[in-house]
């Protein structure tokens, strides 16, 4: 891997654990909006009721996608330390510094995702 196709991995590194402390900052309001609902008695009616089912949904999945970027980030972060960041998974091939800039996260290159 030639030095002038390796991205400067210090400012991405930066962007991911700024990313991650994000994260981890609302991961503990999320979690409480995924517990149990409970039936508001000064609410009357199923609506009420569906409402909070509703949001209990949505909560549960914004902590699951959560739970994926946070895996993402942990992965390239390892990757920075192994020395392998910024290259695809697959092919090997360098990823662009657009696309890393746009989800430092991303293991693979634009043509091995579309795949």
């Amino acid at each position: 891997m030639p030095p002038s196709d390796h991205p400067d991995t210090r400012r991405f590194r930066e962007l991911l654990l700024a990313r991650r402390a994000e994260l981890l900052a609302v991961a503990g309001t999320g979690r409480e909006a995924a517990g149990t609902v409970e039936l508001d008695q000064s609410r009357v009616g199923r609506l009420s009721r569906m409402d909070a089912l509703q949001a209990q949904a949505m909560s549960r999945e914004a902590n699951r996608r959560r739970d994926v970027e946070l895996a993402r980030i942990a992965a390239a972060l390892q990757r920075i330390e192994d020395g392998e960041y910024g290259f695809c998974l697959r092919c090997g091939e360098a990823i662009a510094e657009a696309r890393l800039l746009l989800d430092p996260s991303t293991p693979l290159c634009v043509d091995c995702a579309g795949r």
